[in-house]
Formats: structure tokens, C-alpha cells, sequence
């Protein structure tokens, strides 16, 4: 008797390491060394909904948040647009993630 593979039941796939796929876990890293760039990244993966996250307007203000607050301009000017679309409880949470990443992450706000 001869067994087949698992892959060609599962239809397994690798993931593709080098495009959109990884594009929330290369700016996680990068962000956490302080990469204004990648803040303003992730602020726009979760704004849109995109590269592998859903929609959360709460972890896309923390990250315009965290992105503006080292001086990025078009971050401002996106948290203040996604703000107008949240809750004041709402905007409060995002601001105590954005504190608390700061305060995990050790990256000083300049």
C-alpha cells in the first residue's frame, strides 16, 4: 500500500516571505527599534484593513499615534482622520497601547 502525501490533500502552500504576507511582521520588527516608518505602516495596514490584519481603527490610531509623535506629518494628519470615525473610549484605548508599547518596547519619544 502506498501512502501519498498530506500536501496533496491539504493543498498546503507556503507562505510568501518575501511580499505582502509579511509586511505586518517586518514592521513589527522594525518598530521595535524605533522605526518612525514602520509606525506609519502599521497605522495603514490596520486603517485599511490590509497585509494579512483586519480593520482596527484602535491599533491604527496607536500606530499614527506612536508615528507622529516622532514627527511624521502624513501620520498626524491619518490618525486625525481615523479619529473622526472612533469613540472617545475608543481614541483613549489607542493612546494607553501607544504608551504601553513605548514603555515595552523601551524606544524613547523624541
Amino acid at each position: 500500500m502506498e501512502l501519498a502525501k498530506i500536501e496533496t490533500f491539504a493543498k498546503v502552500q507556503p507562505a510568501d516571505v518575501s511580499g505582502a504576507d509579511m509586511l505586518v511582521a517586518r514592521c513589527l520588527s522594525a518598530a521595535a527599534d524605533g522605526d518612525t516608518n514602520a509606525y506609519y505602516d502599521l497605522g495603514v495596514a490596520y486603517s485599511t484593513g490590509s497585509h494579512g490584519v483586519d480593520c482596527d481603527l484602535i491599533e491604527a490610531h496607536k500606530w499614527f499615534n506612536l508615528a507622529a509623535s516622532h514627527g511624521h506629518e502624513a501620520a498626524a494628519w491619518c490618525r486625525a482622520d481615523v479619529s473622526d470615525e472612533m469613540t472617545a473610549i475608543e481614541i483613549a484605548d489607542a493612546q494607553r497601547r501607544a504608551r504601553e508599547w513605548l514603555r515595552q518596547s523601551d524606544v524613547c519619544v523624541a
